[in-house]
């Protein structure tokens, strides 16, 4: 569907070429067994941009992909679709690009404008499903309605209540049912907080006093308590429209931890000061009596700002308690591993209370690439940990949590990432059992169903997975390193999703199966055998 012509760009070559196609696997061949808990809906989205850009490219840009595999009784079919945006769809009326974006930022001509606005909701972070919508999500605008079978419903504003954006990464509760959820702007009011019920209304809307427009990725919640850590990671209007990056990082500004009672308002956020860092993602929150108790991966600045093309070296990020008192008015914190890592997930059926296993990504390098190459799983009830590591030149992703509906302990369940090999080009979609262990992938077998591996570099994305036992997976996305491409040497331009590599097909490879491992080769998106394979 893509003619236009595009430059060489790191983001838009190898594992990071966009998927041309939307395309249908009705019955995907199963070697091997699919866990009978396994069952109900997996998706995952991201940057696909279906038309070359005009200018410099980010990898946050592009336009929002949709990514199904839906498993009933053994049996797993595929669906892809693009998000059909206001902005696509003004696109594909004139066959080109019309937007620019966070890598050159440009305003759309007038027409453009009044027909889909001036910028682009490519809903291409996270997906999710509450009160029985399904929403693709941009965090800096209103959600994408979707159906189950992903044809785009438009933006979805909660009966007209939500004003402004929504975040990547809201949370749900799974004791109330409700959807707790922010969105920041660069202009005021920089922060609002909002609280969905669980038949889906919007019932809280709450403005919170920033001194500055700051870009919180992700925030945490307790029973009692949402809490934002307002750092110094500026959203500068001006510099992006200059053609600078979009996010500075201020460090003289400090940075905060903010406490609001969940059903307050935003006069009620107690403001406790810490040392200069920045939380991308969260493992999870719960209160403890007076104390509050938050798990996640810290970062002594902002990962590059939004410079990625020549990114600001920072420190790993660093698994990280702390602890605030509320009685005393003081934070404690300590580190809890000194193995770097990223995307910490846990079982979301313990978010907002007290859980015992984490899992997080480890990193490779101390590099800005944020090559992910395993799983560890931490135990706070014991202090230990387990770990598992693919090869030296694998690349995983996030580590999702699908709780077995047949289970009773917190960890009864399975962990799936996928696992790309840089050396042979292979695909896996991992499925690691409680233990942890697993075992190398036949490199022969092979799976038809086309998955891209999409999202951004930066490990940015987080995805729940909940409803497993209503017969629902919820949503995920693959995450793409930047360890997956290599800064080419002079070549022609490229059309988009073009074969660049050899390991990288115009259709990227995944599929699902059993409990140990998927290995499939590389594939055309012309290739539809449909085929999933089990290492035993």
């Amino acid at each position: 569907m893509t003619t236009a012509e595009t430059s060489v760009s790191p983001f838009l070559q190898g594992l990071l070429a966009p998927v041309t196609d939307e395309r249908d696997d009705d019955d995907l061949e199963v070697v091997g067994e699919i866990p009978e808990g396994l069952h109900g809906m997996f998706t995952r989205n991201g940057p696909n941009p279906q038309f070359a850009p005009t200018g410099g490219y980010h990898p946050f840009d592009g336009d929002g992909m949709v990514h199904a595999v839906y498993f009933d009784n053994g049996r797993a079919r595929y669906r892809n679709r693009w998000v059909e945006s206001k902005g696509l769809l003004a696109e594909r009326k004139r066959g080109r690009s019309c937007y620019g974006g966070l890598g050159e930022f440009k305003s759309p001509e007038d027409g453009v404008v009044e027909e889909a606005g001036g910028l682009k909701n490519t809903a291409n972070t996270h997906f999710v499903r509450h009160a029985g919508r399904h929403l693709a999500l941009l965090e800096v605008s209103k959600p994408t309605e979707m159906t189950r079978e992903l044809d785009t419903i438009g933006e979805y504003d909660f009966d007209g209540k939500l004003v402004g954006g929504m975040t990547a990464h809201p949370k749900i509760d799974t004791d109330t049912g409700e959807m707790l959820f922010f969105g920041y702007s660069g202009l005021p009011p920089y922060l609002r907080y909002h609280v969905v019920d669980a038949g889906g209304a919007l019932v809280q809307s709450v403005d919170i006093d920033l001194p500055a427009p700051v870009m919180i990725h992700d925030f945490t919640v307790t029973a009692n308590h949402a809490i934002f850590f307002d750092s110094p990671a500026v959203f500068d209007v001006q510099s992006l429209i200059a053609g600078g990056p979009a996010v500075l990082w201020q460090p003289e500004n400090g940075t905060r931890i903010g406490v609001m009672p969940r059903t307050g308002r935003g006069g009620g956020v107690r403001w406790f000061d810490i040392d200069n860092c920045y939380a991308v993602h969260f493992f999870n929150a719960w209160d403890t009596g007076n104390r509050i108790e938050i798990f996640g991966p810290r970062m002594t600045r902002m990962p590059g700002g939004f410079e990625f093309q020549d990114p600001t070296p920072v420190a790993d990020p660093m698994p990280w308690h702390w602890t605030i008192d509320l009685a005393a008015g003081t934070v404690t914190e300590e580190q809890t591993d000194d193995r770097a890592g990223e995307f910490p997930r846990i079982n979301d059926e313990f978010a907002t209370k007290q859980h015992r296993f984490g899992y997080i990504c480890p990193q490779r390098s101390s590099e800005f690439d944020f090559s992910f190459h395993g799983v560890v799983k931490y135990d706070l009830e014991t202090g230990g940990s387990q770990s598992h590591f693919y090869n030296d030149t694998s690349t995983s992703g996030e580590h999702v949590f699908a709780p077995d509906p047949d289970g009773t302990a917190e960890d009864d369940g399975w962990l799936l990432s996928f696992v790309t090999d840089e050396a042979t080009g292979h695909s896996e979609l991992v499925v690691l059992g409680r233990a942890i262990s697993v075992r190398s992938p036949s490199p022969g077998s092979r799976c038809g169903a086309v998955f891209p591996l999409v999202s951004t570099p930066t490990g940015f994305p987080r995805r729940d997975w909940r409803d497993l036992q209503r017969g629902e997976l919820a949503p995920d996305r693959v995450t793409r390193n930047r360890s997956s491409w290599r800064w080419p040497a002079r070549q022609p331009s490229a059309r988009i999703g073009s074969v660049v590599p050899s390991h990288a097909s115009a259709a990227s490879r995944a599929c699902v199966a059993s409990h140990r491992l998927i290995s499939l080769s590389s594939m055309s998106s012309a290739t539809v055998p449909g085929c999933i394979s089990v290492s035993k």
